[in-house]
């Protein structure tokens, strides 16, 4: 098992109490992404949350329980993240991240497919 079937779960409920949302699901990173709106927003990563967000946001998320920079080819990428379960645990932690994932989703940019 590459991800945590549990946390996707626990996603796919709180995306799908959520109206005008089109989710679709997509295996990668070693985990299952959560495509909003054909752009990418939360992920499941093994046992943690994989989160983008706003990087101007970035020195306040960092503060929070259970961030985790992502690093990709030895640098950190700026308005992603992982948190580990302590970071998410509570319901209103929980619900910290998807929200602060689905605020962003609407200005992120697509990306750009290859061909």
């Amino acid at each position: 098992m590459a991800y945590s079937e549990v946390l996707a779960d626990r996603i796919r409920e709180s995306l799908a109490q959520k109206p005008g949302l089109k989710v679709t699901e997509k295996k990668m990173f070693s985990g299952l992404a959560f495509m909003v709106n054909g752009k990418m927003c939360i992920n499941v990563s093994h046992d943690n949350l994989m989160c983008r967000y706003d990087p101007a946001l970035q020195d306040e998320i960092a503060e929070r329980r259970g961030f985790e920079p992502m690093i990709m080819k030895g640098k950190q990428l700026s308005g992603y993240c992982y948190v580990s379960e302590e970071g998410f645990k509570s319901r209103k932690d929980f619900e910290y991240w998807l929200t602060l994932c689905l605020d962003y989703n609407s200005r992120a940019k697509v990306a750009k497919k290859k061909k």
